[in-house]
């Protein structure tokens, strides 16, 4: 799959998601098997760029390309300026957010609450476009409500701006991320216009991939929540397209070592204090997915780098992975 000029090494790409995909998540995804990774959503205020929460969102530097930072906002020179300002810090490619349905960031007209404004939405798009030398991709939802589904005209005014590739997450804003995706309406605009379409939403398992890609023609998949916990599901998704086989699970050996190069990096990354708070979530999820037991362990309440490492070191040294 191309994006632009860029070749990504397969069609799967890590969902920006606020508070997860940052740099350390990024590198091991990529690691263990995206084609690409975005950024978490930023802000398009030049008045936050120098904030330490903007620095770490937007910061790319070192990571494989090509980079992609998401913007979000509803000016279209603010917009304009955000995307100038991440491409001068290294991204490579702009993504634009039209799909977050959070309350927060709709109350400002801004994610999937441009939808409503096709006018307001061609002149973000032509904006950002123009004001850089990159691609600039779009993520949008289905539409605002069951009863305003627009995402196939959207799809046509991203056409028409340059748009180099569409993420269509499955849902329209009022569901938030209620009842099951559909990717019918991303098969529909692949069918109808000649655009990179990316299906979003729900995409659990290499067979629904393979399905997804399969009956809706679609260029690429997004995983989002599902890699929560399980970064190796890409890994497990492109063997399932390549070779039609589910890749055997990884060993506790390699679990380990992913585990403690992840925490140790969120360590490095935010600083102790806020690395080790972080990293908690992080070893939450990797428990749901049952990678780790962490049932009956203190780490919630440990507050320093390396009893978080040593804690963990002892988990698995004692084999306390749940029965496959």
């Amino acid at each position: 799959m191309f994006i632009g000029p860029h070749k990504l090494k397969n069609n799967l790409v890590l969902a920006p998601m606020a508070g997860i995909t940052d740099q350390p998540f990024r590198i091991l995804c990529r690691k263990l098997g995206a084609g690409l990774v975005v950024s978490e959503m930023a802000t398009s205020d030049s008045t936050l760029f120098g904030s330490r929460k903007t620095k770490l969102r937007i910061n790319v530097g070192g990571e494989k390309e090509p980079r992609v930072v998401q913007i979000a906002g509803a000016d279209p020179s603010m917009m304009a300026r955000a995307a100038r300002f991440n491409v001068d810090n290294n991204a490579q490619i702009i993504d634009i957010n039209m799909g977050c349905p959070a309350k927060k960031v709709c109350k400002v007209m801004a994610g999937s609450a441009l939808l409503k404004d096709e006018i307001l939405v061609g002149k973000i798009l032509e904006s950002v476009v123009n004001a850089v030398q990159v691609p600039v991709t779009l993520k949008i939802r289905t539409g605002w409500d069951k009863n305003n589904r627009n995402a196939i005209s959207i799809a046509k005014i991203a056409k028409e701006a340059g748009i180099q590739a569409l993420t269509v997450h499955g849902r329209t804003r009022a569901c938030g991320f209620k009842g099951s995706a559909e990717h019918e309406t991303a098969g529909e605009i692949k069918a109808r216009i000649n655009m990179t379409v990316i299906a979003n939403g729900d995409i659990t398992t290499p067979e629904q991939a393979k399905e997804i890609i399969k009956k809706y023609r679609v260029d690429g998949i997004m995983i989002g929540r599902a890699a929560q916990g399980d970064p190796w599901i890409f890994h497990k998704i492109s063997h399932y397209l390549e070779t039609g086989k589910k890749l055997a699970p990884p060993t506790l050996k390699e679990i380990h070592s992913i585990i403690i190069k992840h925490i140790t990096h969120l360590h490095r990354f935010y600083g102790e204090q806020q690395g080790v708070r972080i990293a908690r979530k992080h070893v939450a999820w990797y428990a749901q997915q049952k990678y780790i037991n962490t049932l009956n362990c203190p780490i919630n309440r440990i507050e320093t780098a390396n009893e978080q490492i040593s804690l963990l070191n002892n988990i698995f040294g004692q084999g306390q992975r749940f029965a496959a």
